[in-house]
């Protein structure tokens, strides 16, 4: 079976090699100097500063709503992974949906300002499939109305927009490195934070609230990475470059193939593209089916992201009905886009869509 998403593994010998330092100093977890190179080597990498090393994408969300200490309402998408919705819920504020553009796939920043009232504190939006959201309209909108921005950038480890790292933008972003993602530590995350007392504030909160060795704080989690997940990360990073070139080669195939049968998520113009997902949109729901069935009938998997619309959670208010989402979902697919995909398998997929 050929699955919407395979585990990257880097080359085996340099990961014992940072395996066997972990036996030698006995050093697992709490902090370890593992995580710490993970943490320095990133910020470069990526072009950011204050960036923290947690357990998965959602910790991250959670502690970045809990470091802003915020009460109310959160303006957020309904068409993203569900921790995109549960972490705002978790962390006591209400999530309030807008709206997406039904050809981006993001939160519509029309749909947001129509929605901001006395009890918003804050906008969640979501780089869908690693795709931009209007940043410039979303500032512009946060600044107007005195409302903090947390970007939930899971998918967007490879873009940049304009002249930076996504992550930059916002006053946090977070990002995921759950084992499917371009770049993974087996389970964890990030929090890129532009406050430097919101980041210190986010180290506590990271290790239980612990300010030392003997204080306790403030509230918090733990939300630790560990040295094992840290050093997987380590030596992704130095196979980077190998697997977004991979995820390119294939992205550029699909996109010349199937730009004539499908609807593609329209990009940013203002961003680089994201190689981490390819969704193709079909005319209708029972169209959708007709070419899922006909995949797994070759053992090809796609799936269904992000199904369901997160409007029609059960644990959230359901204010308004969220159109273009529950549109999209219903007929949507994401189909494999990576580097295990063998060239027969691409062309299967291709000639099922097209006969669509």
């Amino acid at each position: 079976m050929t699955y919407v998403t395979k585990i990257y593994m880097p080359d085996k010998e340099k990961f014992k090699a940072y395996i066997d330092g972990i036996y030698e100093s006995g050093w697992l977890t709490n902090n370890g100097p593992l995580v710490q190179k993970l943490e320095k080597e990133l910020e470069a990498y990526l072009g950011v500063k204050n960036l923290l090393c947690v357990s998965s994408g959602t910790d991250a969300l959670q502690i970045a709503y809990r470091i802003l200490e915020m009460e109310g309402e959160v303006i957020t998408t309904p068409f993203s992974f569900v921790a995109t919705t549960s972490a705002i819920a978790v962390e006591g504020l209400t999530p309030v949906f807008a709206d997406i553009d039904s050809n981006s796939f993001n939160i519509d920043p029309e749909n947001i300002e129509d929605t901001i009232n006395e009890k918003t504190c804050a906008i969640a939006p979501c780089h869908v499939f690693g795709n931009a959201c209007e940043i410039d309209e979303i500032d512009k909108i946060a600044e107007k109305y005195d409302l903090k921005v947390v970007y939930d950038a899971s998918h967007a480890f490879d873009v940049q927009y304009k002249d930076k790292h996504i992550l930059n933008y916002g006053d946090i972003s977070v990002i995921s490195f759950h084992a499917t993602k371009m770049f993974q530590t087996i389970e964890g995350g990030a929090i890129v934070i532009k406050d430097d007392a919101l980041y210190e504030k986010a180290k506590m909160v990271r290790n239980y609230g612990s300010g030392g060795p003997d204080s306790v704080e403030m509230l918090g989690v733990n939300a630790k990475m560990n040295e094992v997940e840290a050093a997987m990360g380590l030596c992704m990073l130095e196979e980077e470059d190998i697997i977004q070139k991979e995820r390119k080669e294939s992205h550029e195939f699909y996109t010349s193939q199937l730009k004539e049968y499908v609807q593609l998520q329209k990009k940013n113009e203002n961003a680089t593209q994201s190689y981490s997902y390819f969704p193709v949109v079909f005319k209708s729901e029972d169209e959708m089916h007709r070419v899922r069935e006909a995949l797994l009938e070759q053992d090809i998997a796609a799936r269904q992201y992000f199904k369901p619309s997160l409007d029609t959670l059960p644990y959230v208010e359901h204010r308004k009905v969220m159109h273009n989402s529950r549109d999209i979902a219903s007929r949507i697919l994401v189909i494999p886009m990576h580097s295990g995909v063998e060239p027969k398998v691409s062309e299967i997929i291709i000639e099922t869509l097209k006969r669509s």
